[in-house]
Parts: C-alpha cells; sequence; structure tokens
C-alpha cells in the first residue's frame, strides 16, 4: 500500500552504498528526505544529485538526512557517488520494494516505446516517521531548494 501524506511511512530497510542499511526506525529523530531519479550517471540525475551535495551542509543544518534511490546496483551507486564527490548514501531498489511504497514506478514513453520508469520524485519525512511533503513529476531546475526549504521549515515548526 503506498504512502500517503500525514501519516507515518512503514519501516523499511534497504541496501546503500558505504556498506550501510538504511532502516527507517533508525532515523528516527532525523528528518529524511528520499529523493527517487531514474538512473545513475545521466544528465538530469547528476544534475538532481550535484544540488543536493552543493546544499548538503544546509540539509544538515535543518536536521535533514538526504538519500538517493534508484533501480541501479550498488556497484554503480557506488561509482556514481564516488565520481561526483556526493556526501549523502544511494539506495540500491533493484527489487522495486521502496518503489512500490512511494508509488514511483509509472508508464513513460522514449522514442515511441512504452517502459515502466521511475518518475522523478521527492519525499520529506518529519522526525518521527511522518510524510510531510511530496514532489512528483519533478523538474530539476529549483527543485533542491524547493526541497531544503520545506525541510527549513518543518525543523523550525518542531
Amino acid at each position: 500500500m503506498p504512502v500517503v501524506l500525514e501519516q507515518p511511512v512503514p519501516d523499511f530497510q534497504a541496501q546503500a552504498t558505504g556498506g550501510q542499511t538504511v532502516s527507517l526506525a533508525a532515523l528516527r529523530g532525523r528528518q529524511v528526505v528520499l529523493y527517487f531519479y531514474p538512473k545513475d550517471s545521466t544528465p538530469g540525475c547528476t544534475t538532481e544529485g550535484q544540488g543536493f551535495r552543493d546544499r548538503h551542509d544546509e540539509f544538515q543544518a535543518a536536521n535533514t538526512l538526504v538519500f538517493g534511490v534508484s533501480r541501479d546496483g550498488l556497484k554503480s551507486h557506488e561509482n556514481f557517488k564516488s565520481k561526483q564527490a556526493f556526501p549523502f548514501e544511494l539506495i540500491s531498489d533493484k527489487e522495486e520494494q521502496l518503489c512500490r511504497l512511494f508509488d514511483v514506478i509509472k508508464l513513460k514513453k522514449l522514442y515511441g516505446k512504452e517502459y515502466l520508469g521511475i518518475d522523478r520524485s521527492t519525499f520529506l519525512i518529519d522526525e518521527d516517521g511522518v510524510l510531510r511533503q511530496e514532489w512528483r513529476g519533478v523538474k530539476v531546475p529549483g527543485h533542491v531548494d524547493a526541497v531544503l526549504a520545506a525541510a527549513r521549515a518543518l525543523q523550525q515548526s518542531r
């Protein structure tokens, strides 16, 4: 069952870069941004990741952890993270557990062919594990600024 705004997000465990297992329950007490992107090392995904990288200290100041999520494997994620010097972890969701939970797999078209892919989306979860904001069908320019503003506002409301 997909997540719903203003409701607790079910706990999950997922493999991430750095040999980490990410668990929502273990992140309680911190705000969490999960940004779903289609594919490592593609232009839009690189630009989006660089935006989160460049504002990382500001997210940290707002008590917010950022995680990128895609269906790529850990080896691809490690290369992407290293090449771009991302200071946050990338979650590998090859089994689409998180993609289904956050309902981000959509029918897409490329050169007239239809396929199922990740709809670029971002979710802001509060310190208690409640989904407070979502952005679906994200356009990269200005997106990181909007997410940071929401994270700051949520932190200040506590």
